[in-house]
């Protein structure tokens, strides 16, 4: 379709003699056409000057807009260096006359005119780079260069800031480049010869676009987005800024990293050097500090334009001004930087595009989401109109009455209606985003909750690590009076302060998890909730406040997702780190934030203990599941590929009864097979045991090392073949043959409860069919009981039980009602894994009786929910005296009691009936079986 066909809307001379005399240059045009022409020209002097100066072009370039641009950047291209100044003004006159009328005739939308804006932008610098850093090595000054280099620039990179970075350059729009050269290109004695080569080109290149001549210009280029920019060259080193950035780099260079893109020279080194800042610019952590920067920022350029007070339209700048374009952008930009540590689906340069990603990713509601992006087009739009008129690089509405009618007429409008519609759209972003940047603070607290609390304590607060820094303190005192208010609401406000005292004892620095609360204030509701609870996970809080970003980011509330899309959102989270370490260390975050999620759940009565001990249970069996590809991996490029079918990793104990607590550790055993090979072969190959022997101990490295993020999990390998005077890996064969003819009755009862957690299918199979047909085979019943009664006495000895609220251990308690369990289990053959199904195994070959499997299972059920809750109260066993009132309700809210005394009282009955037919069982063979 040619360009007259799409015209929506057309502009209105403001002087008809100016535009008249346009229309007489194209005597050929089409009404609608010369229309256009005449309306623009009639408006704008600068679109009249180019019309003339392109006479002779524009006829046969409207007929196909699309094609006239492409024919004029493959003539640019071809166009010798020498040559290239004028080239490109010619060029830049054309683009901006064609963009100008296909942006006022509304047939191109605001995006394709930015974007086409931009394309021009990038093959201007590219092409005048090469054409400066060309002279430089044909010079012999950039050594160890020639022209088979100048594809990509001799090593040399301009990243695109800002809206050109973005794609969304204005129509008269400065340049935003920094200039950069890869030095690992250059021996050391090179390189000061080479950066001064480079910047040499930099500085012919900026004076290339930048400079004005008879021709006019290309682009106002600006370098000063540079670190340092008064101290620093205008191209550096990447390794230069890297270090700058690591070291000094602030908030408004990180936002303005959201938009870098690589745009001229050697691309892929600059996509190197962005993907070496990633750190610096995404965050790890939810980073709701960078609001209270931006903030920061807008008020201090408003202080230094003089754009502060009340908004009028005259002179009204609608870039930095209220309710202006800069708004919309540090709007969308600092929401991106505070989850797009998080979520790599919002690193996107365009505003636009942000801000669709935010809605759609529920940082942003929708309903605000579309209304900036509504008022960011037409604000634009305004804005190219405004830059049309003479091409200054202005963002200021007109002072003069005449003035305001001639934009009216370039917009097609009349001024009353665009002003009173300016006025809403500017008047109703700044009122968005105002109530965004600068919400406003809380009550103060009233007398009646100020006089519950402690001054002593408060007033140590000052003190702590957290509020030392003049800027946490200045966002904690803000805070306070909203805090003090909530603590006074609990049920006990007193107890909910001295715990809200110990998370705040324990946090080592508050800016980022105080500005996390004044962002999110129902943050502090679950803290309170927590700390009068849970002092232990108030405290893991306080040094893990990063574990806060699961409850903003994501679906912290929804039903489980279950073991395989753990593992899978693990397994993507991992392929996203290029560094091992750094998986280890994104595999402990991802684990506490959803060990903590389980916690709250339980805590807040979401799930019950069952439901717990299954949740944790999978979050284990997706670390190992996820982390075992990964120390395999890693282990392979040294010393080559596994040898033989691999290797599994078994859980055995309550991991592998999928039944673990807020403390388990993991009981693991890996299985390999060989399978005939006899070593590995890669560049430093191994024996077949020595491979599986490191492979393994790499694996519990892996889980157990205390990193920057601390530890996965505890491990212990005790339950292999011969315990720990055994090999720390198992060969398959060697496995089973142990298993038939050397193992212990306690090793086979172990093998009740032992699951594959990660390794190759075919060998996963074959260890579990293995397993079913030992537990067939090997529980003759009298060998069995008299083996379970000698474990049971000799546990007795070792280990005494902590108090009579210690729900492990002791007489009729957990660990007696497990060894039932496996026993039964190992007797009849039962696979399953759960205590439940042992005992009914029990009860099924005549062993127990239903009056005695219902009361091991009562029992059971009982301290199991005594034992989760403790795990999450303290680390200690259960103690009525130090675990506060809110510890109290959740462990009767648990268990069903109406006081602590008819809970012990139930306890002791239960264990006491358990014991009893424990007894009864382990003294009373029923026959070999």
């Amino acid at each position: 379709m040619d360009f007259a066909a799409r015209i929506t809307r057309l502009p209105r001379a403001h002087d008809p003699e100016q535009g008249a005399e346009a229309r007489a240059l194209f005597p050929g045009l089409s009404a609608p056409l010369a229309d256009l022409v005449e309306g623009a020209a009639g408006c704008s002097p600068y679109l009249k000057s180019l019309a003339e100066a392109e006479r002779d072009w524009l006829p046969e370039a409207l007929e196909a807009p699309e094609v006239a641009l492409d024919a004029l950047r493959d003539s640019l291209r071809d166009t010798a260096p020498d040559l290239l100044p004028g080239a490109l003004r010619q060029g830049k006159r054309r683009v901006a006359l064609m963009i100008g009328l296909a942006d006022l005739a509304g047939v191109w939308p605001l995006e394709e005119v930015t974007g086409r804006l931009t394309d021009f932008a990038d093959l201007a610098c590219d092409l005048a780079m090469k054409a400066c850093v060309g002279a430089e090595i044909r010079r012999g000054k950039l050594p160890g260069k020639t022209e088979d280099d100048l594809r990509a620039a001799g090593g040399m990179v301009a990243l695109a800031m800002g809206k050109m970075g973005a794609g969304e350059l204005n129509y008269s729009s400065d340049i935003d480049l920094i200039c950069l050269f890869d030095e690992t290109g250059f021996s050391e004695g090179d390189y000061h010869e080479a950066r001064a080569s480079f910047v040499r080109a930099t500085r012919k290149m900026a004076a290339m676009l930048n400079d004005r001549t008879a021709e006019g210009y290309v682009f106002r280029t600006d370098l000063r987005l540079r670190p340092d920019p008064s101290v620093t060259p205008v191209c550096m080193a990447m390794a230069a800024a890297e270090t700058y950035y690591e070291s000094l780099g602030r908030t408004w260079e990180r936002a303005a990293y959201i938009k870098a893109r690589p745009c001229a020279g050697d691309l892929e080194a600059g996509a190197r050097f962005l993907e070496v800042l990633r750190p610096f610019v995404w965050r790890k952590h939810l980073d709701f500090a960078a609001i209270e920067d931006a903030h920061n920022m807008r008020l201090r350029i408003r202080e230094h334009k003089g754009l502060g007070g009340r908004l009028t339209l005259p002179g009204h700048n609608m870039k930095l001004g209220r309710g202006g374009i800069r708004e919309i952008e540090f709007f969308t930009q600092t929401r991106q930087i505070i989850a797009g540590g998080r979520d790599p689906d919002l690193r996107v340069r365009g505003t636009v595009e942000g801000l669709a990603r935010l809605a759609e990713k529920g940082w942003v509601p929708r309903d605000a989401a579309d209304v900036l992006t509504a008022h960011y087009r037409f604000h634009r739009e305004v804005e190219h109109r405004l830059q049309m008129l003479r091409d200054a690089q202005t963002h200021d509405l007109p002072q003069s009455q005449d003035e305001f009618d001639r934009l009216a007429a370039f917009m097609g409008r009349d001024t009353s209606g665009l002003q009173a519609e300016l006025l809403e759209r500017l008047n109703e972003v700044h009122e968005l985003i105002e109530g965004f940047f600068a919400p406003e603070g809380p009550e103060p607290v009233s007398q009646e909750a100020d006089a519950l609390f402690d001054d002593e304590i408060i007033g140590r607060w000052p003190s702590y690590p957290a509020l030392r820094s003049q800027r946490a303190g200045e966002i904690f005192r803000r805070l306070k009076p909203d805090i003090l208010t909530r603590l006074a609401g609990t049920a006990h406000p007193q107890e909910a302060l001295l715990a809200f005292d110990g998370f705040l004892a324990g946090l080592p620095a508050g800016v980022q998890v105080f500005s996390l609360f004044e962002a999110n204030p129902q943050l502090v509701d679950l803290l309170v909730d927590i700390a009068g609870t849970s002092p232990k996970l108030a405290g893991h809080l306080s040094r893990h406040a990063g574990v806060f970003d699961a409850v903003i980011a994501g679906d912290f509330f929804a039903a489980w997702p279950g073991r395989a899309a753990l593992e899978a959102d693990l397994t993507a989270r991992l392929q996203a780190e290029d560094d091992y370490e750094r998986k280890l260390d994104a595999a402990r975050r991802w684990k506490k934030e959803w060990h903590f999620r389980v916690g709250v759940h339980h805590l807040r009565g979401l799930v019950d203990a069952d439901a717990a001990g299954l949740q944790y249970a999978d979050l284990a069996g997706a670390v190992i599941g996820a982390l075992w590809p990964v120390v395999r991996a890693q282990f392979a490029q040294k010393h080559g590929d596994w040898p033989g079918r691999g290797a599994v990793v078994l859980g055995m104990g309550s991991l592998g009864a999928e039944r673990l607590n807020a403390e388990s550790d993991l009981d693991l055993i890996v299985i390999y097979d060989a399978d005939g090979v006899e070593g590995s072969e890669g560049r430093r190959p191994l024996a077949t045991r020595t491979y599986y022997a490191r492979l393994t101990q790499a694996m519990i490295t892996a889980l157990t090392a205390p990193m920057a993020e601390g530890k996965l999990y505890e491990v212990d390998m005790r339950l292999r073949p011969s315990g720990n005077q055994g090999p720390v890996a198992t060969g398959w064969s060697a496995f089973r043959d142990y298993q038939q003819t050397e193992a212990w009755v306690w090793e086979h009862l172990a093998l009740t409860r032992a699951r594959v957690i990660a390794g190759p299918q075919d060998l996963a199979e074959d260890v579990e069919t293995f397993r079913a047909a030992l537990l067939a085979e090997k529980g003759k019943t009298e060998s069995v009981i008299r083996e379970a009664a000698a474990m049971r006495a000799r546990v007795a000895d070792a280990k005494r039980p902590e108090g009579p609220w210690d729900p492990k251990l002791g007489s009729g308690r957990l660990q007696e009602i497990e060894l039932i369990a496996q026993a039964g289990s190992l007797m009849a053959g039962e696979t399953q894994r759960s205590v439940a199904a042992g005992v009914a195994a029990g009860v099924a070959i005549g062993w127990l009786d239903d009056a005695g499997g219902h009361a091991l299972l009562r029992a059971y059920g009982l301290f199991w929910r005594v034992l989760q809750a403790s795990k999450l109260l303290s680390d200690r066993p259960l103690d009525p005296g130090r675990i506060g009132e809110g510890g109290t309700a959740f462990v009767l809210r648990e268990t069903g009691h109406e006081t602590l005394a008819d809970l012990q009282a139930d306890l002791e009955a239960a264990a006491g009936e358990a014991a009893q037919v424990i007894d009864r069982a382990l003294s009373e063979p029923s026959g070999e079986k």
